[in-house]
């Protein structure tokens, strides 16, 4: 009878188990399948295109490849750890996605302190394969082309929807805008006096820039630096000097300044290739391929003395994390 009872309680734990979801892998892995495609399944030596989330357990996103507007490319290889989550690979074909809890517990030696902020007993991946090319090698050049392709089918179709995101933004913000040869829509929200900003120029400026879904990622004013995650309160609020022309920021920039002059105020849309492009900048900051909005307010014009010594400028960067 006691036999009988015991089984009967191993096989409802069992039970229990599926009904959660996730099976367990080599390394203490849990994963569940959200979509399970037919295909053939990922191998070594593989080209693999994968977007994934990170997230804790209060479902608090940490870092994810959807905000650097591209999938993670690797060339799939066995992975030395236990416990990593790309031993779950072999099991994924094209298409499918996959949450994968790891045991934090695990990723750290015996005695080793967590990083702080680190709290639950999981992490949880969210793992959506958007590409797989069979396996090649370094020399194989049919295999090479094919990641090639890959890569440009994947450029074209990101820069294919900048002019509709930027449109949309420009309607949705009832902007009256102009746009120049270069792509950059500007809108001038309050007219400045005096001559424009020349090439050489600097221009002493305040500024706030944002993606197109309002997420503001840079800024001199202390009430916008507020709303950037990650600021650095080392860095003080303040109006910058830009030498125009020089290269120091992006090209956007550089050209955009020079339709203002003194007092102006102004909208800048401007298209990733004259922002940062297909890098983007800041681990997700702003992502590959996207279009920028600045808010920007010409203080002074300091015109160049051609005597002056040349200094070195720093280039703007985004302060976000």
């Amino acid at each position: 009878m006691r036999k009988n009872l015991m089984i009967m309680a191993v096989a409802a734990l069992a039970f229990a188990g599926c009904k959660s979801g996730f099976k367990q892998a080599d390394g203490g892995l849990l994963y569940s399948f959200r979509t399970d495609k037919t295909g053939a399944t990922i191998k070594e030596g593989d080209f693999v295109s994968a977007d994934l989330v990170l997230k804790n357990e209060a479902d608090s996103v940490m870092g994810s490849t959807y905000d650097m507007g591209r999938p993670a490319p690797l060339i799939y290889q066995k992975p030395q750890r236990k416990g990593d989550i790309t031993s779950i690979f072999p099991l994924l074909s094209e298409g499918d996605s996959v949450t994968i809890k790891v045991n934090i517990d695990s990723m750290f030696t015996k005695g080793q302190p967590k990083p702080p902020g680190l709290k639950g007993k999981y992490l949880i991946y969210e793992v959506k394969v958007q590409k797989v090319i069979a396996k090649g090698g370094a020399s194989d050049p049919v295999f090479q082309k094919h990641i090639s392709d890959y890569f440009q089918a994947q450029k074209e179709a990101m820069l294919k929807k900048e002019p509709a995101a930027m449109n949309k933004y420009v309607v949705d913000k009832k902007l009256n805008v102009t746009k120049t040869a270069s792509g950059i829509m500007y809108q001038i929200t309050k007219p400045g006096s005096g001559p424009n900003i020349q090439v050489g120029d600097t221009a002493v400026l305040n500024y706030t820039g944002r993606l197109l879904n309002g997420k503001v990622f840079d800024s001199s004013l202390p009430e916008e630096t507020k709303k950037i995650k990650g600021y650095d309160p080392r860095r003080k609020p303040e109006p910058i000097k830009v030498k125009v022309g020089a290269g120091n920021v992006i090209k956007g920039w550089d050209e955009g300044l020079l339709l203002l002059n003194k007092g102006a105020k102004a909208t800048f849309v401007i298209p990733s290739e004259l922002g940062y492009g297909e890098q983007g900048i800041g681990n997700g900051v702003i992502p590959a391929y996207a279009p920028l909005t600045f808010d920007v307010e010409i203080l002074n014009i300091i015109k160049t003395d051609p005597n002056a010594p040349k200094a070195t400028q720093p280039m703007m960067m985004p302060q976000g994390r």
